[in-house]
């Protein structure tokens, strides 16, 4: 580790004022950025803490039947208050990490870094979700860009999530034991106009949707759907928990799982 200053903002403003500084980056749960000081593979001179603002946490229904959460909830509390209203949601949250993990991560930290292997970019994109920050909303389709890379722009703070609640849904989740991060993950939400199929875990370039499952499972909304549908292997992350044709293969696997869950 090396030094830097700590800002505590108590409200939306003034964390957007602290992020003005030279070099400032926000931390949220700190669950993937802690570990990033600790190798020196980020040196901000200003770590902005998100997680005091009350503005940014807590679970709501919308007038539309949505779920928002804040940004700056912790996954254990998605996982107990999002449960009568986004059951599918709440499960997924339930099973990242560990009890430590799920007690310091945040829903908006999750989403602002993007890992190619989080459980929450699959849910957003799966469920058509509105990223809303302190300057616009953005949706879950255009927010994506790849690997660790969102439509964020510096500066900007996810202060909630909006997502729409579908009419089934479900996550599989094909997890590595060490880390709990997701070797492919598949989120499946089926709304009155067309499934949404999102793939976490699997690709190099991060989350993504799988348009052809989505497809088919429009027409029929059963596992059956997608026999004879495969991924191709190229694109997809290979290394020593698993080959790129390994990955492809899950996430039929997974896919096939979540529709019978769901169904």
């Amino acid at each position: 580790m090396y030094e830097f200053e700590f800002a505590r903002p108590t409200s939306v403003a003034e964390a957007v004022q602290a992020l003005g500084a030279e070099e400032a980056q926000a931390l949220g749960g700190g669950q993937t950025l802690i570990p990033t000081l600790k190798q020196r593979l980020a040196m901000p001179s200003v770590l902005v803490s998100l997680t005091g603002i009350a503005e940014m946490t807590g679970i709501t229904t919308t007038g539309d039947g949505a779920v928002e959460i804040g940004g700056a909830t912790c996954h254990a509390d998605v996982a107990k208050g999002a449960a009568a209203a986004y059951p599918a949601l709440a499960a997924l949250a339930g099973q990242i990490g560990d009890p430590a993990v799920r007690n310091r991560g945040t829903i908006g930290g999750s989403l602002a870094n993007n890992d190619p292997a989080a459980c929450y970019p699959a849910a957003a994109l799966a469920s058509g979700a509105t990223i809303v920050t302190n300057v616009r909303e953005i949706a879950a389709d255009d927010y994506f860009q790849g690997m660790f890379t969102t439509a964020l722009d510096e500066g900007e703070i996810i202060t909630s999530v909006r997502f729409p609640v579908p009419q089934a849904a479900n996550y599989q989740k094909f997890l590595q034991p060490a880390s709990r991060f997701a070797m492919v993950g598949v989120f499946v939400a089926k709304f009155a106009e067309g499934v949404r199929v999102a793939v976490t875990g699997a690709s190099e370039e991060g989350v993504f949707r799988w348009s052809e499952a989505e497809a088919a499972l429009a027409s029929s909304f059963s596992p059956d759907a997608i026999d004879g549908l495969t991924v191709a292997p190229d694109g997809m992350i290979g290394d020593i928990h698993g080959t790129r044709a390994y990955r492809a293969h899950l996430v039929g696997v997974m896919t096939k799982r979540a529709v019978a869950a769901a169904a």
